[in-house]
């Protein structure tokens, strides 16, 4: 069975393991080392600016899939609009229930914070997520566009 938590200060070494797994999941042998991940997490998630909460998925006392979320304002009909960053289930736990365990307990939070809305975005590259997330029953939303700013363009206009 799948227990989801709001991960606390005991969790993090489950958390530091979970973004590792992720970063492998994306960038196989460029990926930052554990001792790099762990800087980052316990640099980033308590820090001021941190605006993120992190769902951990446990089977047992394994901590097998993670979700990253923010409640953001405004949103329309005065309401907030949760945000999922990233979605991840680990290969051994795949197909078993786990991220739509995640989604599902996000959409709780969702409606008990009157959120109108669930967003996230995947890759267009992945059509098993695309496929997946339209099995949950969500909208492709194609009026939208995703702008990003990296590197020296995003340096330049800082200045």
């Amino acid at each position: 069975m799948t227990r989801i938590t709001i991960a606390g200060p005991d969790d993090i070494e489950d958390v530091i393991d979970l973004f590792h797994r992720i970063d492998q999941h994306y960038y196989g042998t460029q990926a930052a080392s554990r001792e790099a991940t762990a800087d980052y997490v316990r640099a980033n998630l308590d820090a001021p600016h941190c605006g993120v909460r992190v769902a951990l998925a446990r089977e047992g006392d394994e901590a097998v899939g993670i979700a990253t979320w923010s409640i953001l304002y405004p949103a329309p009909r005065l309401a907030g609009q949760l945000y999922m960053k990233d979605l991840f289930v680990a290969e051994s736990a795949r197909g078993r229930g786990v991220g739509r365990a995640l989604m599902a307990y996000l959409a709780r939070v969702a409606v008990d914070a009157g959120c109108e809305r669930f967003d996230w975005t995947t890759e267009t590259a992945n059509p098993a997520a695309m496929g997946w997330y339209d099995g949950l029953g969500a909208d492709r939303v194609s009026e939208k566009i995703y702008y990003r700013l990296t590197g020296a363009r995003l340096a330049a206009l800082a200045r």
